[in-house]
């Protein structure tokens, strides 16, 4: 039964955009608060007065060389002109307060903020030993339903109840595909019984037959449980390595050929602040860590490139869009994540997340 709450969500997103509709009550990633206390200790305040050098005196008409002639039309000569926008380099940022450093070390440059990597991605979080009473301290658990596979249908769908959907899900080829039906990109009754039957087995709500991105995340990491890494894209080392499969939204632990952890589902980066991929190394471990810029928490976090992690959320794993570019988990495959990886153990990741 849908609730009145998702039926009102269903017909506000009908209004605004045609866009799928999550059936459940499973809450997606938090937008990022507008900067304020939690973040100004990353951003240094803009030089004032009261940073100048104290010695050296403002600069003004008593400071000024006195044999230096006034700037006027005699002089022109002798200043050159101001490049215009023809002469700047145009790999270079226009000088102004957008080339500062929002955080000492990281200049901006010619990209948009929503382009680059945010400060806690950027450079890694303040590192110190932990007690071993805050160590003793287990995060509180996720509520009850969070993690259940709650496929996004289209919101008419969900409003009338529907048992079958007809309509094409963004998912259809791939989804006809691994259920070895005819690859027309098009739902048909035949397709909507095989997908309908692929969701009950996998307990997938509501199970209507759409092939949408949760159907299909479940049918690639069913494919991957016997072999996560036939196709060789992570590296088979003799130490432990987490891989991290972007474009399959995976991951796993192995040691030479064998997979000692895993697969599992996971969620990386969104588009913009996309988790960096090639070799990382763990180099710290903050069982209950909490985001300095978004205010949230990051239980089990395992820290492998500046303030990007594994770690587990308390929201929707399945949210059409991404993190802010660290590896969510489930809450429960963080914790046992975190009893397998240990410090310096080495990471790759590969591929590239697609947005729904």
């Amino acid at each position: 039964m849908i609730s009145g709450r998702i039926a009102c969500r269903s017909i506000a997103v009908v209004l605004a955009a045609a866009s799928l509709l999550p059936v459940g009550s499973a809450s997606a990633d938090p937008v990022p608060p507008a900067p304020g206390p939690q973040a100004t200790e990353l951003v240094p305040p803009a030089p004032g007065p009261e940073q100048d050098d104290p010695v050296a005196p403002a600069p003004g008409p008593e400071t000024a060389d006195p044999l230096a002639p006034a700037p006027g039309p005699e002089t022109a000569g002798l200043v050159p002109p101001a490049p215009g926008p023809e002469e700047d380099d145009p790999g270079s940022p226009s000088p102004g307060p957008q080339t500062a450093e929002l955080v000492p070390g990281v200049p901006l440059n010619v990209l948009q903020l929503w382009q680059t990597d945010t400060p806690d991605q950027a450079l890694p979080p303040r590192v110190y030993e932990p007690s071993p009473e805050e160590d003793a301290v287990e995060p509180r658990d996720a509520p009850e339903g969070t993690y259940d596979l709650v496929e996004y249908v289209p919101p008419m769908d969900a409003l009338e109840n529907v048992k079958c959907s007809e309509e094409t899900g963004p998912r259809q080829r791939q989804v006809e595909r691994w259920l070895e039906l005819p690859v027309d990109g098009e739902q048909s009754a035949a397709d909507c019984r095989a997908i309908r039957a692929f969701q009950k087995k996998h307990r997938i709500k509501p199970a209507m037959g759409f092939a949408g991105p949760v159907t299909w995340a479940t049918m690639q990491l069913v494919a991957a449980r016997e072999n996560p890494n036939a196709a060789k894209k992570c590296p088979v080392r003799s130490y432990r390595i987490a891989c991290v499969d972007l474009d399959r939204q995976l991951a796993w632990v192995q040691r030479g050929e064998k997979v000692v952890f895993g697969p599992l589902h996971i969620r990386s980066g969104r588009a913009g602040y996309g988790t960096r991929t090639g070799w990382h190394r763990i180099y710290w471990r903050h069982k209950n860590h909490v985001s300095s810029l978004y205010n949230s928490p990051m239980p089990y976090s395992q820290f492998f490139s500046g303030g990007q992690a594994f770690h587990g959320i308390y929201g929707n794993l399945f949210a059409p869009v991404g993190s802010m570019g660290c590896v969510n988990l489930r809450l429960d495959d963080a914790r046992d994540l975190w009893r397998v990886l240990k410090k310096n153990d080495r990471v790759y990741v590969w591929g590239h997340r697609t947005e729904e």
